[in-house]
């Protein structure tokens, strides 16, 4: 086992999204990660395109180089299972509403009692102590309350998701942050805890931490709105042939820009003089770059805003993204052979450390796949 992690044993009672995502980290820097599964399996198995039963892409993705162990929790053996199991890890992940962790007797005091030194991590949807503790809720559901839907109706015709499930994964992120964080307790004191992550005020904060802007000072001096990234025009520009996606931030971008296209009418009109002004007057800078940008072709802008050190990008697709030499070159996307999927595109973790490299090339486990090797070595089961 190579990584940062390695020695680390996680156990892994998540499913869906957030909580996989936390102990894919956790897995990927090198954890030994042992996933349990109900009898029937994660839901996530079924999520997405699929050729194997049980192994769809969404799993196969989610849960690389992680174990998977079948225990039924709600049978008085499987339980008991688990109770030898728990003093064998040093970390404990969950995403269950405080309610059915209760009921499966994994509430923390349940699993304290097994294990004092445990750290212990849930992932709620709300807060434990909120009215709204035993709600169910899934991305789509917390992107809304917290305010993320209705921020992309700013430069859209009505409010929308974020394509990507944004909500789990960043509270997966900040969950597998907060673990390693209470490791580092641990290291320093000996002492577990209980680790909460509620999904609700993670993206919150995740949110409000730049749009909350005039609402920073009481009384407000504006509106909760960060005007740069709300602005109507901020979007790819169109170039002759395709688009471009171009960020103009500093005063020496800006000037430089300005002289490349014959602007320099501009170079000291007093919207945007300084980095301030332009952002409070983003919409109208984004509307002096589309006005030129049409005139040429996206390879013929690349060329030229790349010499004046403007930063640039043409507008991939995830298509043109999987055919990318470079990433293919590095080994970030590679092929790989799955022992019962058959062969698969791998994306790879884009953490790189020079000291402690991270494993590589650990597929995501079939059901079950590890039962007997984790419950044998442990005499469980």
């Amino acid at each position: 086992m190579t990584g940062p992690l390695a020695g680390l044993r996680v156990l892994d009672l998540t499913s869906t999204f957030s909580g996989p995502f936390c102990t894919l980290t956790l897995a990927d820097l090198g954890a030994e990660v042992i996933k349990v599964e109900p009898p029937n399996g994660d839901i996530a198995r079924q999520l997405g395109a699929c050729r194997t039963p049980g192994m769809a892409a969404v799993f196969l993705n989610m849960n690389r180089g992680k174990k998977s162990i079948v225990l039924d929790l709600k049978t008085p053996d499987d339980r008991a299972a688990l109770d030898r199991l728990v003093p064998t890890v040093d970390v404990l992940v969950h995403n269950m509403r405080p309610a059915a962790a209760a009921r499966l007797a994994v509430a923390y005091e349940d699993i304290r009692a097994v294990h004092p030194a445990i750290v212990y991590c849930t992932i709620p949807g709300y807060r434990s102590t909120s009215r709204h503790a035993d709600r169910p809720a899934y991305d789509d559901v917390i992107q809304g309350a917290s305010g993320i839907a209705r921020l992309q109706s700013v430069n859209q015709e009505q409010p929308g998701y974020v394509t990507t499930p944004l909500a789990d994964k960043i509270a997966g992120l900040t969950a597998a942050t907060a673990v390693l964080a209470a490791l580092r307790h641990r290291d320093a004191t000996g002492e577990g805890q209980r680790v909460e992550v509620p999904m609700f005020e993670t993206m919150v904060a995740f949110g409000l931490l730049e749009q909350l802007d005039g609402w920073t000072f009481d009384p407000p001096t504006g509106p909760p709105l960060y005007p740069r990234t709300a602005a109507p025009n901020r979007r790819p520009y169109a170039t002759a042939d395709g688009h471009l996606c171009v960020l103009i931030y500093t005063s020496q971008q800006w000037q430089r820009f300005l002289t490349l296209v014959g602007r320099a009418d501009l170079l000291d009109h007093p919207d945007y003089d300084t980095v301030g002004k332009r952002i409070a007057n983003a919409d109208g800078l984004y509307q002096v770059v589309a006005e030129v940008l049409h005139e040429r072709t996206t390879a013929e802008w690349l060329v030229d805003l790349t010499a004046i050190d403007v930063p640039c990008a043409p507008l991939a697709g995830y298509e043109e993204l999987l055919r990318e030499e470079e990433l293919a070159a590095s080994g970030f996307v590679s092929t790989v052979e799955h022992p019962v999927a058959g062969r698969l595109r791998s994306i790879a973790s884009p953490i790189i450390m020079s000291a402690s490299p991270l494993p590589v090339g650990r597929h995501a486990p079939t059901l079950g796949e590890h039962t007997d090797e984790v419950l044998g070595t442990e005499g469980a089961g």
